[in-house]
């Protein structure tokens, strides 16, 4: 198969990506993936976390204040990494994405809360999150 104005099509380059000792992170707790993806990727050096939104088990979005749903993104992530062998104090990398920066400081006391170490983290405004969601954090943690 060659790509329209792919650069590389000429020289029949072809790439396939087999992830080696990587393990698939599926747990029960949690509200399953809205979408074709798993909740985490172990790898023998890092565990790559899918975005939690601030959801039940049973996937119902949490009401309440942007505190309370930061709370559960992290609760989310945390039973994620727990399953993976990990923990919350191993994130090295965070990102946030939220759908109004008026709730930035309130997500930073609840995020300040439980996560001490301070990772290197991005966070931005996104028009609009699965199910209607106004949060959803990911991480990458070590094992």
């Amino acid at each position: 198969m060659q790509l329209q104005n792919d650069p590389y099509s000429e020289q029949k380059c072809h790439a396939t990506f087999v992830p080696l000792n990587a393990h698939l992170i599926l747990i029960a707790d949690i509200h399953e993936a809205v979408g074709p993806y798993s909740q985490a990727i172990k790898t023998p050096h890092a565990i790559y976390c899918s975005g939690q939104l601030p959801a039940d088990a049973q996937g119902n979005l949490v009401d309440g204040t942007m505190d309370e749903k930061t709370k559960a993104c992290l609760d989310a992530l945390s039973a994620v990494l727990t399953e993976a062998g990990s923990s919350l104090d191993k994130i090295v990398k965070v990102q946030i994405f939220i759908t109004d920066m008026k709730d930035f400081a309130e997500m930073n006391t609840q995020y300040s809360l439980q996560i001490k170490h301070k990772p290197a983290r991005s966070c931005v405004a996104v028009k609009q999150l699965p199910k209607g969601a106004d949060i959803e954090i990911e991480c990458i943690a070590l094992p």
